[in-house]
């Protein structure tokens, strides 16, 4: 029984191993279908993948190459016509060539003919002088024969009775004019004097107010003007200086209030006529450089009156300040020049009394130290050096001989006291002011500060000794209409608050830069 179990038990795995076999193959065989359906599908997708991507590379290709063509057809197309245009002007300009080669043979043909017809005109004008010279000479031999004279006779006789009758004619005119000048000499004494007078008066001011200019030639002065005015405009608004250009051979005058606006002009204007190149870029420049050459010099000028005064540590700006005293005058007296003095003259009176010598020094220095700003601040010159001599932390009695140096504020010591004696020895001297300069000045000074008082005014000049003021407005506050309005506003303006002879022109000028660089 157990054989024939095991028997059956081998026999049913064999059975069933065979079974299975089958059921495997069949069932590799679906599956190996399956894969092979699935593997054309993606095949079949993946060729009709390529095939849209080959189609729109293709499709790009073709556009990119019709728009590179299209560009370089253009590209062609615009060197064809830039080709056609050097050609046509090429024609044209050896057209004008030939014209211009017909036209001076031609001119050369008129100037022979002339020439020949000049010199025909000349040997007969020879021939017609010696004819006349024939005549002249028998004529001459005619007339001494019939006076029974020669010619160095006559003329013997002729010059006696002429000098007997100039020293007759001279005679009477001595003594007439001898009455004349007697009848008339209380006359002419009075209007020598007077032409005296007005002659030493436009001296001081023309050597406090106007700085002359020589040229190389007169050629220099119609490029200093420039096209249509061009030039000129531009040196005078950019110096506030008036450019006065005249018959005066080789010479230009520069005429101005302000000693170191004209200074800068007058650096500004050599280095132009110098450098031969004058156009309003150019003058802009230049006189962009000759503010910082003048700027220089102020320092420098400061820099010079405290070393020889022996006065140190003072502060750079107050250096600089003083500096401009240098351009700076007072009745016609040379506002630096005038404090040095009046520094000396406080050194020596400290000394006699025993007083600090350095500080009286120092002290006389300064004390007309806000003359340099008052055109610019508002305020006395006593007010305005005395809050600098504040700002920059100078020693009390300074800042208080600059307060009562004119006898604003009381003294409060002795160095005050010998401060204002100074300025008033310095200032008495014979022949150390001009009052009227002063007056000048200051009335140019009041014209310039009724137009800068105007809202949208940048800045004024006054030019043509104070007959015109012009006035630069920011084109950003003031347009053309109001513009015209500034103009009366101000004429008002002066009409109300000045005295002046004459007539004020009022210019307002409106300009507007645009300004790039190219990089």
């Amino acid at each position: 029984m157990n054989f024939i179990s095991i028997a059956f038990a081998v026999v049913t795995l064999i059975v069933g191993i065979t079974i299975g076999y089958f059921i495997k193959q069949a069932s590799d065989k679906e599956m190996i279908g399956g894969a092979k359906a699935n593997a054309d599908t993606i095949v079949d997708d993946a060729i009709a993948q390529a095939q849209n991507i080959q189609r729109e590379a293709l499709f790009q290709a073709k556009e990119s190459s019709l728009k590179y063509r299209n560009e370089v057809e253009a590209e062609l197309r615009e060197r064809r016509h830039e080709v056609t245009r050097m050609e046509d002007r090429m024609i044209n300009r050896e057209e004008n060539m030939d014209n211009r080669e017909k036209s001076l043979d031609k001119r050369e043909e008129d100037l022979s003919a002339q020439e020949i017809r000049v010199k025909g005109r000349l040997s007969d004008l020879d021939k017609d002088q010696e004819k006349i010279q024939t005549l002249i000479d028998e004529q001459g031999k005619e007339l001494e024969r019939i006076a029974m004279l020669t010619k160095a006779d006559a003329q013997s006789i002729v010059l006696e009775s002429t000098a007997k009758e100039l020293t007759q004619e001279t005679a009477i005119m001595i003594r007439d004019a001898h009455e004349a000048a007697e009848l008339t000499a209380e006359r002419d004494a009075k209007e020598i004097i007077m032409q005296a007078m007005q002659r030493t008066a436009s001296e001081i001011v023309s050597e406090n107010t106007v700085t002359v200019i020589s040229l190389p030639s007169d050629d220099m002065k119609g490029r200093i003007i420039g096209r249509e005015g061009r030039n000129i405009r531009t040196f005078e608004s950019l110096t506030g200086i008036d450019l006065i250009v005249d018959d005066t051979p080789e010479t230009v005058v520069l005429s101005g209030f302000d000693p170191i606006r004209r200074k800068i002009a007058q650096t500004a204007l050599e280095r132009l006529i110098q450098d031969g190149r004058i156009h309003p870029a150019r003058i802009e420049e230049m006189v962009d450089r000759a503010t910082k050459e003048i700027d220089s010099q102020i320092r420098e000028a400061g820099e010079k009156a405290t070393f020889e005064l022996g006065i140190h540590r003072m502060h750079p700006d107050l250096i600089k300040i003083l500096g401009r005293l240098s351009f700076r005058t007072s009745y016609g007296q040379n506002q630096l020049g005038h404090s040095v003095e009046v520094a000396k003259l406080a050194g020596i009176i400290a000394g006699e009394l025993g007083e600090d010598v350095t500080l009286a020094k120092r002290a006389g220095l300064m004390h007309d130290i806000g003359k340099a700003l008052d055109a610019e601040i508002e305020g006395s010159h006593v007010e305005i050096g005395a809050e600098l001599a504040s700002r920059y932390n100078e020693p009390e009695e300074v800042i208080n001989s600059i307060a009562s140096h004119h006898g604003d504020t009381p003294a409060t010591s002795v160095l005050a006291e010998i401060v204002a004696t100074a300025d008033t020895l310095s200032a008495a001297r014979p022949g150390s002011r001009s009052e009227s300069l002063e007056n000048y000045i200051k009335r140019l000074e009041k014209l310039e500060k009724i137009a800068n008082d105007f809202e949208g005014v940048d800045h004024s000049y006054a030019i043509q000794a104070g007959r015109e003021i012009r006035v630069m407005v920011e084109p950003a506050t003031i347009d053309d209409a109001q513009a015209i309005i500034l103009a009366r506003d101000i004429k008002n303006k002066i009409e109300k608050d000045m005295d002046y002879p004459g007539n004020i022109k009022v210019t307002v000028i409106r300009e507007t830069r645009a300004i790039d660089y190219a990089k």
